[in-house]
């Protein structure tokens, strides 16, 4: 297995961070340090330990965003002789096998001379949480927002994932967007059905496009582009609002009943034939 591992942060190039495809279409990330290792969203242990071993590294530590198989299922193989310590939401503790770490909105986890916040950002579970890297501009949000979409809400109501997502848009524009699904074709052509006049999405889907015709990712974004780009960032804008509202056929205006419009529509969206 070949993983490139590039800079995670300019002004700290010892630090550097890698995608490890697994599944279909979920991505593990990695940050290492030297010899040393840090993992999220470990859903198959199998190739990311190939990962390791291909790069020469020792895993010092497993991030968890939230208790879905795909996300937890291989921290038993990475971590069966419990020396690597397991972080998570202390909220799915008793849906997550393996957590020795319990994690509560606001905590501060100090991994490979680094400090990641903790952010609860409820809607795809309950008790999903964000690790944002604030030296390194990173944020690793699981499955709550997506590049040009955001998780199902599985668990939580649209006015707590719409606050959710409200509250990883307010990070720095510059922030990138380690999300755990490459999801980012379909999302962009809702997108384009919100927004068909929006030059940010045609340009991005173009540019998404290329990269995904070269068997590369798409990932990560930036919270900036998001704030451009994603239906699920604009709910509040006048252009996504009428959308929102002809789909439904009836007026609206409130934020949260456009975000629950927008979620219902993406739920059962189908894109438009091609034509000839």
């Amino acid at each position: 297995m070949s993983i490139a591992l590039c800079p995670a942060a300019p002004a700290d190039p010892t630090l550097q961070f890698g995608v490890i495809p697994i599944f279909d279409d979920n991505y593990v990330w990695l940050l290492c340090r030297g010899s040393d290792a840090v993992v999220v969203d470990p859903g198959d242990a199998a190739p990311v330990r190939a990962a390791l071993d291909s790069l020469g590294l020792r895993l010092s530590a497993v991030l968890i965003t939230h208790h879905h198989f795909d996300h937890v299922g291989g921290i038993a193989g990475l971590c069966a002789d419990g020396n690597v310590p397991v972080y998570g939401p202390r909220a799915e503790a008793d849906k997550i096998k393996g957590l020795t770490a319990l994690l509560d909105d606001g905590d501060q986890v100090e991994l490979l001379g680094c400090r990641l916040d903790v952010l609860a950002v409820p809607g795809h579970t309950l008790g999903h949480i964000a690790y944002h890297l604030a030296s390194a501009a990173r944020l690793f949000c699981g499955d709550t927002l997506f590049s040009g979409g955001c998780g199902r809400l599985l668990e939580g109501t649209p006015a707590q994932m719409k606050a959710s997502l409200d509250r990883l848009a307010a990070l720095p524009q510059d922030t990138a967007v380690h999300c755990t699904h490459e999801y980012t074709e379909s999302n962009l052509v809702f997108a384009a059905a919100v927004e068909p006049a929006s030059t940010a999405v045609a340009e991005y889907r173009a540019w998404v496009a290329g990269r995904r015709r070269a068997g590369e990712s798409s990932l990560p974004s930036r919270i900036g582009l998001e704030r451009q780009i994603n239906p699920f960032l604009r709910s509040a804008e006048p252009v996504v609002q009428d959308a929102a509202t002809r789909h439904a056929g009836r007026a609206m205006s409130d934020a949260i009943d456009v975000f629950a419009t927008l979620r219902a529509w993406k739920d059962h969206f189908r894109p438009p034939a091609a034509t000839t």
